[in-house]
Order: C-alpha cells, then sequence, then structure tokens
C-alpha cells in the first residue's frame, strides 16, 4: 500500500496498476476520477477500465467532488471502508481527519477545530489544502453527503429527517448537494425497496463495511468477554453498549452481517438524528473496521514467530472503545485485577456517577460517567482502595479540566507523557490507553503477563518485540494475547485472568 500513498502522496502509476487489477484493498486509500465520464470510482469498480490519460487520483471524495467530479452509481464509492491512512499517521492532516470524521466540524465549527489541534483557521485550512486539495468544509460536506446516501438507500426515513441527521443545515443545502455529488435528487437516489429496513421503531438499521479479511464474531466476542453490566451487554451473538453521543445517549446493537460478508450489521437507536455520523464513526473504531488487514498481516507475518498465528486469524483486529475518556478510567479499574473483576468494579461506578437512561433498553441502564461527573463522585461504595479510589478522582480531574487530553484529534506521544505524570498511572496503563482508547495501531504493553507468557513461549523478548513488529506492534498485541489467553478470542468458558 505505500507504494500507492506516501505521506498523503498518490503514484499516479501504482494507483493506475490497482486501479486495472480491480484490486479492492486499495478501497477507501483513494478514488479514481475519470475525465471522460465525469464520475470518481472505487479502485476495484467492475465498470470498463478507462484509459490512463483520462483519469486523475485523490485521496479523499472531497477533493474528487470539489474538482467537478460525481460519484460512481455502480460502484458507491462512499460505501467502502475509510483510508487507514488516517489511524496510522500521527501528523496534523491526519488527526484532523480522525476529528472530522468523529463531527467536529459539525459541532464546534472550523474554528474549533482548529483550536482543539492548537492551530489557527488560516494554517489548518493551508495544511488539508496542501496535501488534500480541500479545506475542513469541503472534507466536512463530503461526510454528510456519504452519510446522506446511505440513510437514503437503506431506510425509509422521510427525506427531512435524512437532511438534518447527515448534518446538513437545511433542505435546500441538502438537495443542493446530493444532487451535485451523486448526479440524482434524493428521491432517485432511493431505490423502490431499500437494501435494509429500519427494523423495529426507533431503531435505525445499518451495514458497516470491513476490510477483508474480517472475523467480525472474534471482535465481538472479546468486547463481549469485556461487557460491563448496565453499560455493555453480550447474548453470545450481539455485543450492545450505551454510546454518549453529543446530544444525548444511544444504543447500539453490533452483530455479524447476515450474509457472512466482511461487515457489521449496526442497529441504532438514538436520541437525537444529528448524532447519527458520530454513532457510526465509533463505531467503526470500536471495531477496527478501517484497519488495512494485507499490510498488518504482511508485515507480521514475515516473522517467523508470529507467521502460525497470523495465518491461523488472518485479518485480526485490535477492538478499541468509543471514548479514549472512558478507556482511561476503565484501564484504571482494571489495574491488577481479573477481567471479572474489572467488569464488576467499573459496573458499580458507572451505577453511582453515569448518566441514566431515561428508559432502560433491555439490560442497558447508564451511560459510561463523564470526567466531570466522575471527578465529583463519591465512590467510597464502590470498592476500591483508597489509592485506586484517588487515581479515578485523579484522572477524571485531569480529563475534565483539559490537562489530560484524550480525542481522536489527540497528539498521541503527548498523550502518552500526559497520563504519566499522574500519579497511579504507570506505563502499562498509558500504553493501554494507547491502544484502546486512541486507537494507536503501533503501541507495545511494557511487562504485560499476558504477553511474557506468549513470547516465552515463542523464544523471544520483549525488547526484541518492542522493535521488529513495528509500525504494527497493537495488532501483535492481539495475536499474542490470543496465544495466552484463546478463550478471549475463541468460544468457551472465560478465563479468571486475561488481558484487559
Amino acid at each position: 500500500m505505500t507504494a500507492v500513498l506516501e505521506r498523503g502522496r498518490l503514484d499516479a502509476e501504482h494507483c493506475y496498476r490497482a486501479v486495472a487489477s480491480r484490486d479492492p484493498r486499495f478501497d477507501g486509500w483513494f478514488v479514481t476520477a475519470v475525465h471522460s465520464t465525469g464520475i470518481y470510482c472505487r479502485p476495484s469498480c467492475p465498470a470498463r477500465t478507462p484509459l490512463q490519460r483520462n483519469v486523475e487520483f485523490h485521496t479523499t471524495a472531497a477533493s474528487a467532488q470539489a474538482a467537478g467530479f460525481r460519484a460512481c452509481r455502480r460502484c458507491r464509492p462512499d460505501a467502502v471502508p475509510g483510508s487507514p491512512d488516517w489511524d496510522v499517521r500521527a501528523d496534523v492532516v491526519a488527526r484532523a481527519m480522525r476529528l472530522i470524521a468523529d463531527g467536529e466540524v459539525e459541532r464546534g465549527g472550523v474554528g474549533g477545530l482548529a483550536g482543539r489541534l492548537g492551530y489557527s483557521e488560516r494554517q489548518l485550512h493551508r495544511l488539508l489544502t496542501s496535501e488534500l486539495g480541500v479545506g475542513p468544509l469541503a472534507l466536512a460536506r463530503a461526510q454528510r453527503a456519504q452519510t446522506a446516501r446511505l440513510l437514503i438507500e437503506t431506510t425509509l426515513l422521510p427525506m427531512t429527517d435524512v437532511a438534518f441527521a447527515s448534518g446538513f443545515a437545511s433542505i435546500r443545502q441538502f438537495n443542493d448537494t446530493v444532487r451535485s455529488v451523486f448526479g440524482r435528487t434524493p428521491s432517485e437516489l432511493r431505490p423502490a425497496t431499500p437494501r435494509t429496513n429500519g427494523g423495529a421503531p426507533g431503531w435505525l438499521t445499518l451495514r458497516l463495511a470491513a476490510r477483508a479479511p474480517f472475523a467480525a464474531e472474534e471482535v465481538l466476542l472479546f468486547l463481549g468477554a469485556h461487557a460491563t453490566p448496565g453499560l455493555e451487554e453480550w447474548d453470545g451473538t450481539t455485543f450492545s453498549r450505551v454510546l454518549d453521543l453529543p446530544h444525548g445517549p444511544a444504543v447500539v446493537r453490533l452483530s455479524p452481517a447476515p450474509d457472512g460478508g466482511a461487515a457489521v450489521t449496526a442497529r441504532l437507536r438514538l436520541h437525537e438524528l444529528r448524532d447519527l455520523g458520530v454513532a457510526v464513526t465509533r463505531c467503526r473504531r470500536l471495531l477496527d473496521l478501517d484497519a488495512d488487514p494485507s499490510a498488518v498481516d504482511a508485515v507480521l507475518g514475515a516473522d517467523p514467530a508470529l507467521a502460525p498465528l497470523v495465518a491461523g486469524a488472518p485479518g485480526r483486529r485490535v477492538p478499541t472503545a468509543p471514548d479514549a475518556e472512558e478507556l482511561a478510567v476503565r484501564a484504571v479499574l482494571g489495574q491488577q485485577v481479573s477481567v471479572a473483576g474489572a467488569r464488576t468494579l467499573t459496573a458499580r461506578v458507572v451505577a453511582a456517577a453515569g448518566r441514566p437512561l431515561v428508559e432502560p433498553v433491555g439490560t442497558l441502564t447508564h451511560a459510561f460517567p463523564r470526567a466531570a461527573d466522575l471527578a465529583d463522585a463519591d465512590l467510597s461504595a464502590v470498592g476500591l482502595t483508597g489509592a485506586r479510589r484517588r487515581t479515578v478522582h485523579t484522572v477524571a480531574a485531569a480529563l475534565a479540566e483539559g490537562s489530560v487530553v484524550l480525542n481522536p484529534g489527540s497528539d498521541r506521544d503527548e498523550a502518552r507523557r500526559q497520563l504519566l505524570a499522574l500519579p497511579g498511572i504507570g506505563p502499562w496503563t498509558a500504553a493501554l490507553v494507547g491502544l484502546r482508547g486512541l486507537a494507536d495501531p503501533d503501541v507495545w504493553l511494557p511487562g504485560d503477563l499476558a504477553l511474557r507468557r506468549s513470547l516465552a513461549a515463542l523464544g523471544s523478548s520483549d525488547a526484541e518485540a518492542d522493535e521488529r513488529w513495528r509500525p504494527w506492534r497493537s495488532y501483535a498485541v492481539m495475536h499474542l494475547w490470543a496465544l495466552a489467553v484463546p478463550t478471549l478470542f475463541t468460544r468457551g468458558p472465560l478465563s479468571d485472568r486475561s488481558p484487559s
């Protein structure tokens, strides 16, 4: 993949080879804009391959749209996983892309986005335009258009609801954007029979695509093994949880796609429809759906020690958390206790300080406590030691006041330094926040006992592993955890002591 894209710069020759071979591995990495037709496609589009002199390549759909191209109706380039490049990279452009995907422009405008990153609006616009060809407003507009098409094609929602759920400020803006991007009116985009339906009243059902290979059952099982009562639920097939979204709590139910493809079915019950885009982004991050399994497996599979593990579980993902602040608190609660003990403590904290749902949904009753609520909460009856309780309060206070910043656009190295400056936070806890909170693909957990057991079985050591599996150490961690505690990854009795 690096031959196609290097720090945001596309290599036209390699891109064209991917298009000529219709290689689906490159879907989401870039789009192909065809001058003779005025459309842009995903690399694997089944249409006849255009002549090389008639094409140009763009790293984002927004850039292709700004250049005057509309989305292909046949291959639907907006329905593929996003570029993994934004999760791998740590520079300001990648951090901005993660925040835009999380809805920061919709919530705080370009000024809010720039402030989160520590740049002026002018500086940020210049950086994004230099690399991507468009600024933050165009990138957010393209995301709104993609969300709108998803809703139009997969639900029976009225167009007015679709418009505001997608983040548009007016019906006119919605109509104009859809017509410009897709070459059709919203009504013309809606199929006679939507691909899915809305399901039960109040619920939206969506298909979230991943790059193959993808074992949805394994990812959901891992999350289910750590499910916190009241906040999360696992029934053996479906993982459900409460999401704390900008305009109110939501509930999501995630299950493998019924057709067995590389996808997950998400059923969402939202407090407000305008939180849909954020909810989808956080579910994708939770399940690591935008990962590039080919690139990961190529590096890890080349190591003789890991090769059998990679071959036995191709495309293994790193399940994360929908909110990095939540994961920071849960990491503290899980220090030096069993997974069952961590679930019990976390459930008590959720009940004591979490925000209750207006009406329970099954066994789900609360959203995870926000940092400001947790900083002032009385946790004396939770069962924590005095030292652990002080650490929870310290972390929550630091998050609430902003001395520790954990969000999709955080500088990961700086976040680690901020965490390590807090009493009660050591290298393992800070690393776990990076791995499962900030979705950093290149994190090693120093001193992790399960990893040490697996490394000993493979004849390796921490020092060797820390270097030879870059830049995909987080995925190596998952393979080694699976070797040490297979019940987290395959069905069977849950071990009492297992990785966090």
